[in-house]
């Protein structure tokens, strides 16, 4: 069998004496899905920054794409996209520039930031300042910036937020489920969330509630994360 992509055993991190996740434990095979759910505060994206090395974990093992976090770090940032709620993108460059500077880091050509700009649909706005776009355009930047290195893992906090439907379709063929790619989908659509992942973490006050294939879990169960 292959290595998880993913595979978390009681990891644990806190912010000063708050607990914001503890007893995390589950195991993410390469290709599939995993939808997180969870109401406000329940430390969805604290998980997301820690898949990303953007957050250090005080307890438990945490491995990703083969690598012990935090000590192996340096071997899984080339090979991740995230993409959350800061688009990160600089305000001042366009949509053109923060591309190719993006692909200078990864050392991809720059052919590819003209096949991203297509992708998306921002070939034409592909020269305006970032800061005149509109917040769903920002969003179809981000998503092309989150890919433009071809990641093994995606990792997306509620990656359809501001889009419309035809921008969200748009988007399929990079974050979708039809990439191939590993994903962890932060979503508060729990229907949809289920329908697109393999297997739904539950997360109630930085605890796990759940961590289950979504064959064995019903929508009703999941809402009541949100109660």
């Amino acid at each position: 069998m292959s290595e998880p992509a993913i595979a978390l055993e009681n990891v644990e991190r806190r912010y000063g004496e708050r607990v914001a996740l503890s007893g995390v434990s589950l195991s993410v095979a390469p290709g599939q899905t995993l939808a997180v759910l969870g109401a406000n505060g329940a430390g969805k994206t604290t998980l997301l920054r820690i898949l990303a090395t953007l957050l250090r974990p005080h307890g438990g093992v945490a491995r990703v794409l083969g690598a012990e976090l935090p000590e192996q770090s340096w071997r899984v940032r080339g090979r991740v996209g995230y993409l959350g709620h800061d688009p990160l993108l600089y305000r001042e460059l366009s949509g053109r520039q923060n591309l190719r500077y993006h692909a200078r880091l990864h050392g991809v050509p720059l052919g590819r930031v003209e096949e991203q700009l297509a992708a998306v649909g921002m070939a034409r706005r592909a020269d305006s300042p970032v800061r005149e776009l509109s917040r769903g355009m920002l969003q179809r930047l981000a998503a092309a910036r989150a890919t433009l290195h071809s990641p093994e893992l995606l990792l997306l906090d509620e990656p359809r937020a501001a889009l419309d439907p035809a921008a969200a379709e748009m988007l399929e063929p990079l974050i979708g489920r039809g990439s191939g790619r590993t994903r962890v989908l932060i979503t508060h659509d729990v229907e949809g969330g289920l329908g697109e992942a393999d297997l739904a973490l539950g997360l109630r006050g930085g605890r796990q509630a759940f961590a289950l294939p979504t064959g064995g879990l019903d929508a009703a169960q999941a809402r009541e994360l949100y109660a």
